[in-house]
């Protein structure tokens, strides 16, 4: 009875620290380009939805599996992540720039062997003034739809590619690019047993739009967790972005850093809270943020 108070007292802890920090932070190009290239921000395991359903036939999941498979971008979970994201430091200002990430994801069976995962990423942004004479702006960002199709049932390797598309949605030209993107994404991880250890990437190229300049801008998030006992993990996703078009000295964003998460029943209901922080080794000389910080809650549907 003691152990599972100082565990409960600990889950407390932590929701309570992570809802004072609200913060969350993803990496990006400039003050001016949205977050809207980036993934759902945890990526884990189980392979296309096997995992999920081989464990729930075993009579439900546990909170350590539950981690896990909220780490896999492309398991078959209804999941609806709220990701806060403070990056601070950004232009002669220091403006701290935050964004509400709401990142739905719905999985979708289309046979025995396929599923289809959609994510989409719906951008609430507060941009302060980063420099004397560039005003402040707040409102919708650019939406990024992403589909991945993937093998179910995956097992060793769990992989999942398709399209990534960016909509010029911005209700502020300070919070978009104007311009219709779209490329393709990929998926690879694989879990040995406490370690879930992947990459997602995509590209994107701009074809349309009323936007003063073209896109074409690469991602890739490696992540690394270690997942112990009761839902509890470490956790290192670095978002690396380029801008191809920029400047060699505004191109980059090289973030390095982790954090810590858990997954906590309220009832019956999972959510999966982390807090992390990401220090920019290599960011824009003009308005690159210094540093991120990245936290989020994640209400879980297991199928």
């Amino acid at each position: 009875m003691q152990a599972i108070g100082r565990q409960n007292l600990l889950a407390a802890a932590l929701a309570c620290a992570l809802s004072v920090a609200s913060a969350c932070a993803q990496t990006q190009s400039g003050f001016y380009r949205p977050l809207t290239l980036a993934f759902a921000d945890e990526p884990a395991g189980g392979g296309g939805g096997g995992q999920a359903k081989d464990t729930e036939e075993r009579g439900g999941l546990s909170e350590e599996e539950l981690a896990k498979i909220a780490q896999n971008p492309v398991a078959n979970l209804i999941s609806v992540p709220f990701q806060n994201n403070f990056n601070f430091g950004i232009g002669p200002n220091h403006a701290t720039q935050w964004n509400l990430n709401f990142q739905p994801v719905i999985p979708i069976t289309l046979n025995e062997d396929w599923n289809l995962i959609t994510r989409t990423i719906v951008p609430i942004i507060n941009q302060p003034s980063p420099a004397p004479g560039i005003r402040s702006a707040f409102g919708l960002g650019d939406i990024n739809p992403t589909l991945f199709l993937s093998p179910a049932g995956s097992k060793k390797f769990i992989w999942g590619v398709g399209p990534t598309f960016t909509f010029p949605t911005a209700t502020d030209p300070m919070l978009g690019n104007g311009m219709y993107s779209a490329g393709p994404a990929l998926v690879g991880l694989t879990m040995q047993g406490h370690w879930v250890i992947g990459a997602l990437a995509n590209n994107q190229w701009s074809y349309a739009g009323w936007g003063s300049g073209s896109v074409n801008a690469f991602l890739v998030q490696p992540f690394i967790n270690y997942n112990f006992p009761h839902g509890w993990y470490l956790t290192s996703s670095p978002i690396i972005t380029a801008d191809w078009k920029a400047s060699h000295d505004n191109m980059w964003v090289v973030p390095v850093g982790g954090g810590l998460g858990k997954v906590q029943k309220f009832g019956r209901l999972p959510v999966n809270i982390q807090l992390s922080a990401y220090y920019n080794a290599v960011t824009p000389k003009d308005f690159g943020a210094d540093w991120q910080l990245r936290f989020q809650f994640v209400f879980m549907f297991p199928k």
